[in-house]
């Protein structure tokens, strides 16, 4: 059975693409004007820092894992 749950490898690339959406989410909110505008921004950045927040926890899970069962370091 194939396993499931992403490597080290496949987080730390999904953790770099939320990284760039963030810095793109920021660099865009630099040229909204309206309040319109400055919440969507700010619900997107949100979604982006907890999506960032979540592969880290899980990335970090993996390796403490990983680790205990002798297979990474």
């Amino acid at each position: 059975m194939p396993d499931i749950l992403p490597s080290l490898t496949e987080i730390d690339e999904r953790i770099a693409i939320a990284r760039g959406n963030l810095q793109e989410l920021v660099e865009q909110a630099t040229g909204y004007s309206s309040d319109a505008d400055e919440e969507l921004i700010s619900q997107r950045i949100a979604e982006q820092e907890a999506r960032l927040e979540r592969l880290t926890k899980q990335r970090d899970e993996l390796f403490i894992d990983l680790t205990a069962r002798g297979e990474f370091g």
